[in-house]
């Protein structure tokens, strides 16, 4: 059985060994990689969470699988474009795809950010014909702009992708 819960700052180092497994099961989804996140220090991580639990712009979010957490998603308001939120780190552990906790994930952050203000929710996403590219489309977002290199030196294409509820949001 799948649940979702926001991340509690007392597990902040919880969330960085999950961010970091993501990064190592995955290199190819994500702009940053495990190098750059595993020179982090442990206060820098304390933090991140701490800043995300007490403020109203973030919302990390853990799946777990009976008690274990086998997924994450980031969701952040953006604060220079109103009514815009944006979805980072999504990934579930391979042992828990295919049980719907990448659905569950996703449908709580776009409930969040909808219940705060979004009109338009973004992300970005390796080019591939891949369970997090259908993901998106069955959540309604479609891709906008051209694609771009995942990170400086990629081969791999990024494609943007949006989600709009209502009037189009400008930007």
């Amino acid at each position: 059985m799948i649940s979702i819960r926001p991340i509690a700052p007392h597990e902040w180092a919880q969330y960085r060994d999950l961010r970091l497994k993501a990064l190592q099961d995955a290199p190819c989804a994500f702009g940053s990689t495990w190098e750059a996140e595993a020179r982090k220090t442990d206060e820098s991580w304390r933090a991140q969470i701490a800043s995300a639990a007490s403020g109203d712009m973030d919302l990390a979010l853990f799946a777990f699988n009976k008690a274990q957490a086998c997924g994450l998603v980031w969701c952040k308001l953006s604060a220079t474009e109103s009514g815009v939120a944006h979805i980072y780190q999504m990934w579930v552990h391979p042992a828990a795809r295919g049980l719907g906790a990448g659905n569950a994930l996703l449908t709580q952050a776009l409930a969040w950010a909808k219940s705060h203000g979004a009109r338009c929710v973004r992300l970005g996403v390796t080019h591939a014909d891949s369970p997090a590219m259908r993901l998106y489309r069955a959540h309604g977002f479609r891709p906008v702009g051209d694609m771009e290199p995942l990170r400086e030196g990629s081969e791999l294409m990024a494609q943007a992708m949006e989600l709009v509820w209502g009037e189009p949001v400008a930007g």
